[in-house]
């Protein structure tokens, strides 16, 4: 059996900034309010109309993480796509991804675990190739989350937390099964799915129709709803025990781990499990103060980031983790 490994990795962000100050101007809030709380100083938002999709931003990282691998888009065998986002109720991304970068008719999977979705789409993306199934996989993270926020006072505790951007990942074979991707651990808790929801339009209460018979300005069932306090001690306990599971699972401690990227959610959260391990600064990769909680996209544009700063060399170990609605959670350990 193989392992997978990372060959190439990319990133793309709007180039539009929007920052806590610019977000005072049309809500009540402020620099300081959002700081406190989740240690964001601005987010990148696409502008309306622009070639800043869904499927577009997650295209842009794949050319650059296809690059960077130093394979031609043809030696891709599939594709997996992680968001909450898509450009279409369906059919999903990947279908898309496949078209724009006119790779030949390979299979293309949507992943909706949301903040985990990246590391569920890692974990599919691994035990094809442990399998001998597939050789190279290209996995795609990528949000639009600016056109569906509520941009009021009445929305701002989940409307200042987020943001747009993409990331992505060339897996490949790899013969040596103490390099590469160690282990993968997922969870889930649905009886918390509605603590952090987006309810409309869905089959089950607020579909298109009722929405457009209703008519009502005060629906608030298709913005996403979020319980902050409840998710937030879910997440850190959540986020401890997945990152020990897949240390256990490999014979490792936590003095093993060389670079912990954490889902962007809160950096509140991430200096928590910071300091319950007692890491270091050089331990732990945030960027979520320059894009905001970009979901699905977070760790693979914070993967790059690390990646391209040369905070990730060859020999280290690197933790993966994330959790989010669902309540879903993971992660991966990887010998770089």
């Amino acid at each position: 059996m193989y392992n997978s490994k990372i060959i190439g990795l990319g990133k793309y962000v709007p180039d539009n900034v929007v920052t806590n100050d610019d977000l005072s101007k049309f809500m009540d809030t402020n620099d300081e309010w959002i700081q406190e709380r989740t240690g964001i100083k601005e987010r990148r938002w696409a502008i309306k109309g622009s070639e800043d999709t869904t499927a577009g931003m997650g295209v842009k990282a794949a050319k650059q993480a296809i690059e960077r691998a130093g394979i031609d888009k043809d030696d891709i065998d599939f594709i997996v796509f992680a968001t909450l986002s898509p450009d279409m109720y369906f059919p999903g991304p990947g279908v898309q991804v496949q078209h724009a970068l006119d790779i030949k008719t390979v299979g293309a999977l949507d992943v909706r675990n949301q903040c985990s979705g990246f590391v569920y789409a890692m974990s599919v993306a691994d035990n094809f190739i442990k399998t001998g199934m597939y050789k190279n996989i290209l996995v795609i993270g990528s949000e639009l989350h600016s056109h569906g926020m509520d941009k009021t006072t009445r929305g701002r505790g989940v409307t200042v937390i987020f943001g747009d951007g993409a990331g992505a990942a060339i897996l490949t074979r790899e013969e040596d099964n103490s390099k590469g991707v160690l282990s993968t651990h997922l969870h889930s808790q649905g009886e918390h799915a509605e603590e952090l929801v987006l309810i409309a339009p869905g089959m089950g209460k607020r579909w298109v129709s009722d929405i457009l018979a209703d008519n009502d300005p005060d629906d608030v069932s298709y913005f996403p709803h979020m319980n902050g306090q409840f998710v937030f001690k879910n997440a850190v306990v959540r986020f401890s025990e997945v990152i020990m599971e897949g240390l256990m699972k490999n014979n490792l401690q936590v003095d093993d781990i060389d670079m912990l990227i954490p889902h962007q959610a809160n950096l509140r959260i991430s200096q928590f499990i910071q300091r319950k391990f007692k890491l270091s600064d050089d331990q732990v990769f945030n960027n979520i103060q320059k894009y905001g909680n970009t979901t699905a996209a977070s760790i693979p544009i914070a993967l790059t980031e690390a990646w391209e700063e040369g905070k990730i060399k060859e020999g280290d170990t690197v933790v993966l983790a994330a959790f989010g609605s669902g309540f879903t959670w993971g992660s991966v350990i990887i010998k770089w």
